[in-house]
């Protein structure tokens, strides 16, 4: 289950977050946040502990969840475009706040890539279509051009 950061100043659970960036030497997150209610000003350190997640790949070989490496991806489909680092960040902590509510510990990597096509759909047609092209791993231009005309029929449902 995801947890959604209070304010400590009102104890309000609908906060922004400002500002995101790793803390050297540890896996974890800094993020300078505002409480949309009060408008105050706050800094968390996050980490999350013990994500159990398996990723079952097309070859069939199942791998430990890594989100360095779907950062990684989406962090590529989105290179040189104007999409903030910390929109790639709240791209994935939204990815994993759907895996982690799902009852299942293994999940099929082709449903994550949904889920990331689905947002990106949303953020920058652009690296939408470029992650598309990686993970639908299309053959030939003709593929290619056959998703954008229907792109729908893989997105729905995820």
């Amino acid at each position: 289950m995801c947890v959604f950061m209070k304010c400590p100043y009102c104890n309000n659970d609908d906060t922004n977050v400002l500002e995101s960036r790793g803390i050297p030497g540890s896996e974890a997150v800094r993020r300078r946040r505002q409480c949309k209610k009060c408008n105050k000003r706050f800094t968390t350190h996050e980490k999350v502990v013990n994500i159990d997640l398996k990723v079952i790949k097309k070859s069939g070989k199942i791998e430990q969840y890594d989100r360095d490496k779907l950062l990684k991806g989406v962090g590529k489909a989105c290179y040189k475009r104007r999409v903030t680092d910390e929109e790639i960040e709240n791209l994935v902590d939204e990815v994993e706040c759907r895996l982690l509510n799902r009852k299942a510990v293994e999940i099929k990597s082709s449903d994550i890539g949904k889920m990331v096509l689905n947002r990106l759909k949303r953020l920058d047609e652009l690296a939408y279509l470029r992650f598309a092209s990686v993970y639908m791993d299309f053959n030939n231009a003709e593929e290619y051009k056959q998703f954008i005309s229907a792109p729908s029929k893989i997105t729905n449902h995820v």
